[in-house]
């Protein structure tokens, strides 16, 4: 939306108006705590305060090991259907983010004594269309409101377990994280939470993840983000890169809908060097390096 509605004002031949339909929203009211606010204990086990985090550890010898690299890969339309008919039930993200889970699980279980690590992932929940309660006015603001409105669930799962598991065993553990924070009830929840830390900032757990208790990493989807209406006046725009150079431990992967239209994702993944390295050996038929030959096809 941000994106959008710059693109629209620094076009030179075409108003604003006639580009856009959905103009920023800053109405922060949409986001009012309740009156007696209401707190699911899910929440205290998805955030915490900033205060409460410990201090970072020393740097060690591992540090480069452990560092975050960013690659940039695509997924075919038939890889995806394949994950996707192992549990027939569940969104291909659901699919996809299991398989990834695997991988890295694959990529830590290489580690010395790491099959009794835990691997975290989480997936970035957007909570617009979950606050409009139904009605047009208020959901016609929130798909316009200007800033993040997002939640990010997680699980977490013993190296060894997510390298034994069928993948869609794996894809019902996702589900299940996942359902708990896909209503409206959780999102006005972590408002109330938010109310209740003030003036201190909260922070997703999962972003608080060390290194040395095993990998963490977040997947975001951006299959709706709207490339095609992102004109600055020099053409539409029909690919676009992430990188997340956040300081942090947890990795960041992020899906697309490929440019070429054809049900291909384009998959932007910040990931530790060593989980890459394994991604790109144990499934390289699924994951394949992104080229100007596929581009341009």
């Amino acid at each position: 939306m941000f994106l959008v509605s710059w693109a629209a004002m620094a076009h030179p031949t075409i108003t604003i108006l006639s580009t856009t339909s959905c103009h920023p929203c800053f109405r922060r009211s949409l986001l009012n705590p309740r009156r007696p606010g209401s707190i699911h204990p899910s929440l205290n086990q998805m955030y915490t305060s900033i205060s409460h985090l410990p201090l970072p550890p020393p740097p060690t010898t591992t540090a480069t090991a452990t560092a975050l690299l960013s690659r940039i890969y695509f997924v075919t339309a038939e890889q995806l259907h394949h994950m996707q008919s192992l549990a027939v039930t569940r969104t291909k993200l659901e699919c996809f983010s299991a398989f990834l889970w695997k991988m890295v699980a694959c990529a830590a279980s290489r580690d010395t004594n790491s099959k009794r690590a835990t691997v975290k992932m989480g997936i970035v929940i957007d909570g617009r269309k979950r606050l409009g309660n139904g009605d047009k006015e208020s959901e016609a603001m929130m798909k316009c409101y200007f800033g993040n409105v997002l939640s990010i669930p997680f699980g977490g799962k013993l190296v060894e377990e997510l390298v034994k598991e069928p993948l869609g065993y794996v894809v019902e553990d996702v589900h299940e994280f996942l359902s708990v924070a896909t209503t409206e009830e959780h999102f006005l929840g972590l408002i109330d939470w938010m109310e209740a830390q003030r003036p201190i900032p909260g922070v997703s757990r999962i972003y608080c993840n060390r290194a040395d208790e095993g990998p963490a990493f977040v997947v975001s989807s951006g299959q709706r983000f709207p490339k095609e209406k992102v004109d600055f006046g020099w053409g539409k725009a029909i690919f676009a890169s992430y990188h997340f150079p956040w300081g942090g431990e947890a990795g960041y992967v992020m899906p697309m809908p490929s440019p070429l239209e054809n049900g291909d994702w384009v998959v932007y993944m910040y990931l530790a060097k060593k989980h890459l390295d394994i991604i790109e050996t144990e499934a390289a038929h699924v994951f394949k390096p992104l080229t100007w030959d596929y581009l341009n096809k």
